[in-house]
């Protein structure tokens, strides 16, 4: 071979690699890519799977409108598994690797907590869409769940309300981090403010995965004896399945003792027997039970998604609250991404106060200018035969997030952050 074809050889080739990556950088310039962090896997994928599936939904109904500012949304989904130390590392390959622009993903505090350092040192998004403890307030979060004020308070105040059973006595039950001991803290002072003694409040916990609560729920029974009383959960995950068939065994019924939830709703209660459940509480901001037209398209175009990709259990499928959190954010985020005309941090993030959306609870939800949560509905629903929630109590209006409780002395300073 001459001396003068290899040079024409080696020309060539040159050019068509400049020309890939010329169309690889041109493909990536025409596409968004978010990243989606939620345990596939682990004792938190009972709840996290449906979050990851109901995020592709959205993005492809957004893309199919015609994407954000008209280019394609791309996921890059991570599993980090239902381990903790796992989030930070995958949080920090979606930002720095794979160069996304938001992340929306967690669901417990112990997850969320190891990836804040990562989203600040990098100065990215997350969109945070599960019900948590509050204490916290960070510029690079937006938390579309709930503050204590629009989920726990309420439903303790209704416990102990007339219609609520008047209830007495607590236990607080709950797995062992810090939204479950955070929030009982919360309820303890709350419980205090209503002339509540420590001696009407039993405090237990569990680790993550455990499974056998006989022990638990006999002392439960035992405790109920000294006067009306109900049980505040906080167990999170797969937990859950155990503790209420425990709770059916020991024949403890809602009339006895209510139980109410704020981490079980429809998803964790598919494939359990709900029968012994039956009248047992769960505080939300939303439920898939809950009429109104916006609802209805949600729960059809989720029903469809789900038979059209063949998911587990897809005739089945069920709504939920964190899957209504998961779809107003990724909503907002891409309004306040056109708002802006930029998916750079600090302009989405000026671009998001005061954002609004019609969501399938019923209530026009906005995104609050100085705190950065939603204001929210807060409902209550009994638990049916069918694994539904029958809405026992709800807001006339949406509720302003206290991120910091007013029940915790030193906060008070800081509520109209």
């Amino acid at each position: 071979m001459s001396r003068r074809t290899v040079l024409k050889a080696t020309a060539l080739g040159a050019m068509a690699l400049t020309a890939s990556t010329w169309m690889a950088q041109a493909l990536a310039a025409d596409t968004i890519k978010v990243g989606i962090l939620h345990s596939l896997s682990g004792t938190m994928a009972i709840s996290e799977t449906s979050l990851k599936d109901v995020a592709l939904m959205t993005i492809d109904e957004i893309n199919a409108k015609g994407g954000v500012m008209g280019k394609k949304l791309e996921p890059v989904i991570v599993d980090p598994a239902s381990n903790w130390p796992l989030f930070a590392e995958k949080a920090r390959q979606l930002i720095s690797q794979d160069k996304v622009s938001v992340v929306f993903g967690c669901w417990t505090s112990v997850s969320r907590k190891s990836v804040l350092p990562v989203f600040k040192e990098l100065n990215s998004l997350l969109f945070y869409p599960v019900q948590y403890e509050g204490e916290e307030l960070e510029k690079n979060v937006f938390y579309t769940g709930a503050a204590p004020n629009q989920q726990a308070i309420p439903a303790v105040e209704y416990l102990m309300s007339k219609e609520g059973g008047g209830a007495k006595r607590f236990v607080l039950l709950g797995t062992d981090y810090v939204y479950p001991r955070t929030t009982n803290k919360i309820l303890r002072f709350f419980l205090h403010s209503k002339g509540v003694k420590d001696t009407d409040i039993d405090e237990a916990y569990t680790p993550f995965g455990h499974s056998d609560y006989q022990t638990i729920v006999a002392n439960i029974k035992k405790f109920s004896a000294g006067g009306k009383t109900a049980v505040i959960s906080t167990i999170n995950g797969d937990s859950n399945v155990p503790f209420y068939k425990e709770l059916g065994n020991a024949g403890l019924k809602a009339t006895d003792v209510p139980v109410v939830a704020f981490s079980v709703g429809e998803e964790e209660l598919r494939g359990v027997d709900t029968k012994p459940l039956i009248g047992h509480l769960a505080a939300w901001n939303y439920f898939e039970s809950v009429k109104n037209p916006v609802n209805t398209e949600f729960i059809k175009k989720w029903k469809d998604y789900a038979v059209a990709k063949k998911l587990p259990n897809a005739a089945t499928a069920v709504t939920n609250d964190p899957m209504e959190a998961t779809y107003v954010g990724i909503y907002m985020w891409k309004q306040a991404v056109e708002k802006a005309k930029s998916t750079d941090t600090d302009k989405v993030i000026a671009a998001m106060g005061g954002q609004t959306f019609k969501a399938p609870s019923g209530f026009v939800l906005s995104m609050d200018a100085t705190n950065h949560h939603l204001h929210k509905p807060v409902m209550i629903g009994e638990i049916k035969a069918d694994g539904q929630f029958n809405v026992v109590y709800k807001t006339k209006e949406t509720i302003r997030a206290q991120p910091w409780s007013p029940y915790i002395p030193g906060n008070e300073a800081k509520q109209k952050m």
